[in-house]
């Protein structure tokens, strides 16, 4: 009998497969490439997925992971999706660390419709000390103005964020781009009701860059 039952008892669920940065979930982990292309706060490290957000625009959605490693960095992720995928692996720099890095009067032109700012990244001590060089292009250009969306600290990957009476329901913000020459690193600015500012240095990556995945719980 308890040979009949192993044969038709339950089988375990299978495990969760995850092959593709698309799939993680709060929880998972992944591992990067411990090559020295990488800035050290991706070098080598395993990063847990804290959290995912979503990005509405008017005909698009965007996830972010915000991911955590070992030091008190916070790496956000998100997919650039055109011909090819690549892996965009963002830092957050305040306001102090953005008036060493750049020229503040060229930085202000970003928000100006009619400039089409361009910015060259000055030489700081803090690009050292921050370890942000590897951040950063040599040269950026402005390919994006005041494109509006809703920020939403809600993971809606396969389904719409909900709407209420006024429409959305996320924290409503503008961003604006710039990107280098080669296409390899982007800045993110993104202005939030009351002009709270969040700027992004953006590297992109190919998805080999990460080595292997962990399914959470």
């Amino acid at each position: 009998m308890g040979f009949l039952k192993g044969l038709f008892g339950k089988k375990e669920a299978p495990k969760r497969q995850l092959n593709h940065p698309s799939h993680l979930m709060q929880g998972d982990m992944l591992s990067l490439d411990d090559s020295f292309a990488l800035p050290p706060q991706l070098r080598g490290q395993q990063l847990r997925v804290e959290s995912v957000n979503t990005y509405e625009y008017e005909r698009s959605q965007k996830s972010e992971w915000v991911l955590k490693g070992h030091g008190n960095d916070t790496i956000f992720l998100s997919l650039d999706e055109d011909d090819e995928t690549y892996l965009a692996f963002s830092i957050k720099v305040n306001r102090g660390q953005v008036e060493q890095i750049f020229d503040l009067e060229e930085f202000s032109l970003i928000f100006e419709e009619d400039e089409q700012a361009q910015l060259t990244p000055q030489d700081s001590p803090i690009l050292q000390s921050a370890a942000l060089e590897q951040w950063l292009g040599k040269q950026y250009h402005q390919i994006n103005f005041a494109q509006f969306g809703y920020f939403h600290r809600e993971d809606y990957r396969g389904k719409k964020p909900p709407q209420d009476a006024d429409g959305a329901t996320g924290e409503p913000f503008e961003s604006y781009q710039l990107l280098d020459d080669e296409e390899r690193f982007a800045i993110d600015v993104e202005v939030y009701e009351g002009g709270e500012t969040d700027v992004m240095l953006t590297l992109y990556r190919p998805l080999s860059d990460i080595r292997d995945f962990w399914p959470g719980k």
